[in-house]
């Protein structure tokens, strides 16, 4: 696993499902079904560190992990995540 932090090209449904990403000039086709990782919401991070025992820490999507597969046959799994604040997309790990 590689940990990345480059912007990236990646097209979605328009539910917001990946289908398609370029990364250093390749272009991937998502090759299995997308799964999404949650992430603490932003206005929770501060209490963080506080255990109050009751419920779960509120979540809301971190972005997406999903297996692609160039025009070549190189196939990796991909972690992106969107950056609203910037509009683009961040790939954050590859999986080999």
């Amino acid at each position: 696993m590689a940990e990345i932090d480059e912007a990236v090209t990646v097209w979605t449904t328009e539910d917001g499902i990946p289908t398609r990403l370029v990364w250093r000039t390749r272009r991937y086709r998502v090759t299995d079904t997308p799964t999404v990782w949650a992430a603490t919401c932003g206005w929770w991070r501060p209490f963080e560190p506080h255990d109050y025992g009751v419920g779960s820490i509120p979540r809301q999507i971190g972005g997406w992990r999903f297996q692609a597969t160039s025009d070549a046959g190189d196939a990796h799994v991909f972690d992106v995540r969107h950056d609203d604040d910037r509009g683009l997309w961040e790939l954050v790990r590859v999986f080999d």
